[in-house]
């Protein structure tokens, strides 16, 4: 008999153990899907009519909130994602953007130039690090009636972005703008020369460049004092002469 009451007891602790630990986990999930569901995630929405190709402005979208529990890797969170973008599709107002529906603006600012990638290879060469917004020229080696020539085949061309490795980081090339009558030229150059060389193209002013100097104000008050007794010597001199005339 107390044999049988012990194991009563035994069996009646573990089943309110088991209990207990069942009603923690129970808990412990419904405080994370209260959780999900009561933390509200701020996300991008058109605030009107967008059309398709043009850019977006933040005038052009709106936040609204969801439950963190339904927000998607693609949703757009912040407005800088928003920078220099188009939408490749027609957004109604109150649509969610998503980030495949937006690509960057084409940096090219002539209706008639086209962008070309020149990218680092065994015929391609950059003599330096470039950036956005730089110029450059294009040299290549090639060869003309049987003669090898080296020549100066492209001048002040612009730097639209610049590539890089997607592990690495490093520079590995440059997107310029080219006017489209000459892009095949380019084109064929880059698949057929024997080395096509980019170099930075020196435009603009250096600082300081064609501004006046500023003098030293005591050789000023010298050069203002010289002229003054040059003036001076000038007068005596007509003096003189008006008085041997009248002599």
């Amino acid at each position: 008999m107390l044999e049988s009451k012990r194991r009563a007891i035994i069996f009646f602790i573990i089943a309110i153990l088991l209990a207990a630990l069942s009603g923690y986990f129970v808990l412990q999930k419904v405080k994370d899907l209260n959780d999900n569901l009561g933390t509200m995630v701020k996300i991008y929405v058109a605030d009107r009519e967008i059309y398709s190709r043009a850019l977006i402005t933040p005038d052009d979208v709106t936040t609204t909130e969801i439950p963190a529990k339904y927000i998607r890797d693609e949703y757009i969170t912040n407005v800088n994602d928003f920078q220099n973008t188009v939408s490749i599709v027609p957004l109604s107002k109150g649509q969610i953007i998503t980030q495949n529906m937006l690509k960057q603006a084409s940096t090219v600012t002539e209706e008639n130039n086209r962008l070309i990638t020149i990218l680092q290879t065994a015929n391609v060469f950059f003599d330096e690090r470039l950036y956005d917004m730089d110029r450059v020229d294009i040299i290549v080696s090639h060869e003309v009636e049987g003669k090898k020539v080296t020549e100066v085949f492209m001048k002040d061309l612009k730097v639209a972005r610049i590539a890089t490795n997607n592990e690495t980081k490093e520079f590995n090339g440059v997107q310029v703008e080219v006017p489209f009558d000459e892009v095949t030229d380019l084109i064929h150059m880059l698949n057929y020369a024997e080395t096509v060389r980019v170099i930075r193209a020196n435009v603009g002013q250096m600082p300081n460049q064609g501004n006046p100097s500023v003098e030293d104000p005591e050789n000023e008050d010298s050069n203002l004092e010289g002229s003054e007794k040059k003036d001076t010597t000038k007068e005596d001199v007509e003096k003189e002469t008006t008085t041997d005339s009248k002599e």
